[in-house]
């Protein structure tokens, strides 16, 4: 369990420090006088506790930390930044508590639907409980990059690259946008957090089929696109033929037997669905000739 330290202020004790080296000097500097060999003693015995505080002088930097240790026991963690002084007999660890970003390595991963995907992923991550980092693993950044890997892995594997291939999906990872995100960001956040690590941000920074199967998807969207704009084409020509046999009809301009209006609709359907434009043909007799 982390435990915050409110250490002493150093610039107290470098100042008493510095008291005593003067006064360690000026002991030395009489000790060549008849009276002064016994200030030799005392001079050394303050050299000595100056070397003793500025062992427990630690500058804490800003947004660091310092993890204290006593003979192997954990004492506690400075985060406070600035001069302070501590148990001389205290080891520490400097760790930092910085925002740092992350990048995944681009990853080959089968999708739901068994389809081979290209992902890679973007972490954005700070320390926040400094023993866990130091002490429940034994190196947080290399754990925080094996389980960024493991996290984009498993959420690929949970959902379908697009609804062409999956159309029941409510969620794909080419169209979840902030949900995908939002559920990357809690899966990172489960696993790291045995380092006490927190992710603050995660953005997929790259995202496609594999290329061995890249063409053939990529044919597969563009003739799903081509039938989607077929199907819109052929509905506004019916309606559009539709309406104009109501309206001919309404206003009594020519009256149209059931072969007449299904030569006039084939034709209509072929002027409005025809990719090319129409070429027109003069007709001097009839329909029958």
């Amino acid at each position: 369990m982390e435990k915050i330290l409110k250490p002493t202020n150093g610039y107290m004790a470098l100042l008493l420090s510095l008291v005593m080296l003067v006064v360690a000097l000026v002991c030395f500097g009489n000790s060549g006088t008849e009276d002064g060999a016994l200030l030799i003693l005392p001079g050394i015995a303050l050299v000595v506790l100056c070397i003793i505080i500025w062992k427990g002088l630690m500058i804490v930097q800003p947004n660091h930390a310092r993890i204290l240790n006593l003979f192997g026991k954990y004492v506690g963690t400075i985060k406070d930044n600035g001069l302070f002084f501590v148990n001389p007999l205290y080891t520490s660890i400097k760790i930092t508590q910085r925002v740092q970003n992350m990048a995944t390595p681009t990853l080959k991963v089968n999708d739901k639907m068994g389809n081979p995907v290209e992902i890679a992923a973007v972490i954005v991550w700070q320390i926040q409980n400094t023993y866990k980092a130091a002490y429940e693993v034994a190196d947080y950044n290399a754990f925080v990059r094996m389980q960024s890997e493991a996290a984009v892995r498993a959420l690929t594997m949970r959902f379908a690259y697009d609804s062409i291939e999956d159309e029941g999906a409510n969620i794909t990872l080419r169209e979840g946008g902030a949900k995908i995100l939002e559920l990357l960001e809690h899966e990172l956040n489960e696993r790291l957090l045995t380092a006490g690590i927190i992710v603050t941000e995660a953005r997929i920074s790259h995202l496609a089929y594999a290329q061995e199967i890249a063409g053939a998807m990529l044919q597969r969207q563009q003739a799903s696109a081509i039938v989607a704009a077929r199907y819109k084409i052929v509905e506004g020509a019916v309606g559009m033929v539709e309406l104009a046999l109501e309206q001919l009809s309404k206003k009594e301009i020519v009256h149209l037997d059931e072969e007449k209006k299904a030569n006039m609709v084939c034709n209509l359907m072929v002027v409005l669905c025809g990719e090319k434009a129409a070429q027109p043909v003069l007709n001097t007799g009839t329909i029958y000739q």
